[in-house]
């Protein structure tokens, strides 16, 4: 999961830059509406944490642009602005969920896997694929009631996978879901994270179609 956050706030934004890395997804963090809005122009995020109150402008009128032009990005806002009109004026904007700075960084994780499971067509966060049972909350796969640990990358790489079963993936997709843009991407590590994760789930948890990417296998 690709996620961008837009803070100016220095202590908080590498606060919630490192809760997201360290729970396996990737973060591109940026502090003005401009960088924003070139990082929209040039990559494809799953999500986008936006503040209100930047330097060089308001978050309301970024998002009204992104819905304008017909760009359905989930997006939810983080603002110390607390007042019912303000959440209404979000909410009215587009977003889809509005939190009040300051605020627990586990609620904020606990927001984003609730958006991105809407989004995924599935609000229920126990997903059974085959012998395995997925946790999309707590992050975590059973199978016949053992429990299957993967790195944080592989989870990145897997979550990508089950959150669109069918859906074909290509090796650039998938390099987005780890990576943010100043990352090094070596050109082999779709195929040893996709390699690792048959280790672990079982060899036809995904599928190869050749020269056009992968897929979740068949349960």
């Amino acid at each position: 999961m690709r996620i961008l956050l837009i803070e100016d706030d220095t202590v908080l934004g590498a606060a919630v830059r490192d809760q997201i890395v360290g729970e396996g997804r990737s973060v591109d963090w940026v502090t003005r509406l401009d960088a924003a809005a070139d990082a929209v122009r040039f990559a494809a995020f799953d999500l986008i944490l936006l503040d209100l109150m930047l330097p060089d402008g308001r978050g309301i009128g970024f998002l009204k642009g992104l819905r304008a032009r017909g760009d359905v990005t989930p997006v939810i806002i983080l603002t110390a602005l607390d007042q019912v009109s303000d959440r209404i004026e979000g909410l009215n904007a587009g977003a889809d969920d509005y939190l009040v700075k300051p605020f627990d960084l586990a609620e904020l994780s606990a927001r984003i896997g609730s958006v991105a499971r809407r989004y995924s067509g599935n609000p229920n966060p126990i997903v059974r694929h085959g012998p395995l049972e997925i946790d999309l909350a707590a992050r975590s796969i059973r199978r016949e009631g053992r429990a299957i640990q993967l790195t944080a990358r592989e989870w990145a790489l897997f979550e990508a996978f089950i959150t669109r079963p069918g859906r074909l993936l290509s090796k650039a997709q998938l390099e987005e879901k780890l990576y943010a843009f100043d990352a090094e991407v070596e050109s082999n590590t779709i195929e040893v994270h996709v390699s690792r994760l048959r280790k672990k789930l079982g060899p036809a948890i995904i599928e190869t179609e050749r020269g056009l990417g992968y897929r979740l296998g068949r349960p």
